[in-house]
């Protein structure tokens, strides 16, 4: 049987950024909060890219969200 390949998801969460808003926050980070909102966003993006195909466009836009 042949091995499924994993896709893995490009990380688009600017950790820098991230970390500088925690801080206003009074917060620190554990290493994996970026893999996690990282995460969050993809699937928010998958989801809107669907809704967006569903409303017949291809360009996805803040209300998709």
């Amino acid at each position: 049987m042949a091995k499924k390949e994993v896709k893995e998801t490009p990380m688009m969460v600017v950790q820098s950024k991230m970390k500088d808003h925690l801080v206003t926050l009074g917060m620190r980070s554990s290493g994996d909060v970026a893999d996690g909102l990282n995460a969050i966003v993809s699937d928010a993006l998958a989801k809107a890219a669907a809704r967006c195909k569903a409303n017949g466009r291809t360009t996805v836009r803040a209300s998709d969200l």
